[in-house]
């Protein structure tokens, strides 16, 4: 009995699930490479990672209200050129400013993503993909056919270059904030509302179409954020960086058990999922999977994932609904 209970305890938790196949993952790669988790490797995982991270975290914001962006590299890669042109031509050299800049640039892309969404009625995927290449195309007009190097951001790629803590502080200040906001807040409440049933939210008082300017905001405020941070971790700015990254952050929240229809998922899960594919992306070369089959394997091992989150919804659904029987 108590090894029944302690499935149906796993199987009923998506989290406790998911963190059961990181830990699996985890011991299958250490079996492979004993080397993989040392202290430097895990200090990398999240050091490479943040930029994906921090981004899940605003996908996960616009999953939630059933919608999609698929702008956020581009937004990234104009809110990190603007900052690098900057610094190249010496206009603003505080760090600080830096950050806020890009931020602003980012709250700004986003604030319009959501506007012409819900004011426009336009569907996000037509929203976003329409501003995926203006955005893209600014990042080269900004850089008017150049780009800054190392030594151009030099002063502010000390904020982010390996063994200092800037990354890993950005990361845990973003998950903790949004830890409490999405659990413990009216904001939070809202988005989850207007997700599971705009209709019924709107009948209920909510602003449906405020907060969804608000989810689209914070995707662009993760963005220009994680804009900044590129810069910043790997000392320049180029206007094609990150290109077609958005789709590693849609998985994140999908491993993560965002569901694609709004009104389900946490941060917690959004977390774990971001981290089992920077493993999984961290570990494949190290066991020595050949570079043109990484993204095969890559992709196989979301697809079990995603369908193993699938069957435990199910059985959570399931359990949910035995309950309200009895």
């Amino acid at each position: 009995m108590e090894q029944k209970s302690l499935i149906k305890k796993i199987t009923g938790s998506r989290e406790a699930l998911l963190f059961c196949i990181l830990i699996a993952l985890g011991v299958v790669v250490t079996i492979l490479n004993p080397t993989f988790f040392s202290p430097t490797n895990i200090a990398q995982i999240f050091r490479n990672n943040a930029i994906i991270m921090i981004m899940a975290v605003g996908m996960f914001c616009v999953m939630l209200t059933a919608g999609i962006d698929i702008s956020i590299t581009s937004t990234l890669a104009f809110s990190g050129m603007s900052i690098g042109m900057l610094q190249k031509h010496d206009i603003v050299q505080s760090t600080l400013l830096m950050f806020l800049i890009a931020m602003g640039i980012g709250c700004i892309a986003g604030f319009l993503n959501g506007l012409i969404i819900s004011k426009g009625k336009v569907a996000p995927i037509i929203c976003t993909m329409g501003f995926m290449y203006i955005w893209r195309g600014m990042a080269y007009v900004v850089g008017n056919s150049s780009w800054a190097s190392g030594e151009d951001v030099s002063q502010f790629a000390k904020f982010g270059k390996d063994g200092t803590a800037g990354p890993y502080i950005i990361l845990i200040v973003v998950y903790g904030l949004f830890f409490v906001l999405m659990k413990w807040t009216k904001f939070g409440r809202k988005i989850y509302a207007v997700g599971s049933n705009a209709e019924a939210a709107r009948v209920s008082g909510i602003n449906v179409d405020n907060v969804l300017i608000s989810a689209y905001t914070i995707m662009g405020l993760m963005a220009g954020l994680a804009g900044a941070l590129s810069v910043s971790i790997y000392a320049s700015a180029q206007p094609n960086m990150q290109y077609g990254k958005e789709m590693d952050v849609i998985a994140a929240c999908v491993i993560g058990g965002v569901s694609m229809s709004g009104g389900r998922g946490t941060i917690v899960g959004t977390f774990l999922g971001a981290l089992i594919l920077a493993i999984v992306a961290k570990a494949l070369p190290l066991v020595n999977v050949p570079s043109i089959a990484q993204n095969t394997v890559k992709g196989v091992i979301i697809l079990v994932v995603v369908i193993v989150n699938v069957v435990s919804q199910r059985m959570i659904d399931k359990q949910n609904l035995e309950r309200r029987e009895m």
